[in-house]
């Protein structure tokens, strides 16, 4: 696959590119993460969601250890190339190490953040080990 629209991106100054996950046939915002370049190439040439773990310092394939895997729909750059936003199908239902559908499960009400979707997994169930 032709790499150069890789060079339209508009990358931060660590090598990096926000992105945007959302479930495909919802439009549900399912996480937020970072990707470099490889994990950008990978991803359309492997058609899973792989992400920079900037925690890791590698890269870090959804579901690698969860089985919660993203196949990918589509992937979109925004007006000013320098977000990405994933289309995906969610495998599981669960794109949260919390077990929950989305990383976004906190509203703010009252002043406090308080949780607004269930555990639909304990996540001792899911991890070998958590971090």
């Amino acid at each position: 696959m032709n790499k150069l629209w890789l060079d339209e991106i508009r990358w931060t100054s660590d090598g990096l590119v926000p992105v945007i996950t959302q479930q495909a046939d919802s439009g549900k915002i399912l996480m937020f993460a970072w990707m470099n370049r490889e994990a950008l190439a990978l991803t359309a040439g492997e058609g899973y969601a792989v992400y920079w773990s900037r925690s890791r310092g590698k890269l870090w394939r959804k579901g690698e250890e969860s089985g919660h895997r993203q196949k990918v729909a589509g992937i979109y750059l925004d007006c000013d190339e320098d977000v990405v936003l994933l289309s995906v199908e969610q495998a599981g239902g669960i794109a949260c190490h919390t077990g929950r559908e989305s990383c976004f499960y906190r509203r703010l009400l009252d002043g406090q953040w308080q949780p607004v979707e269930p555990v639909l997994k304990d996540p001792a169930l899911i991890y070998k080990s958590n971090e």
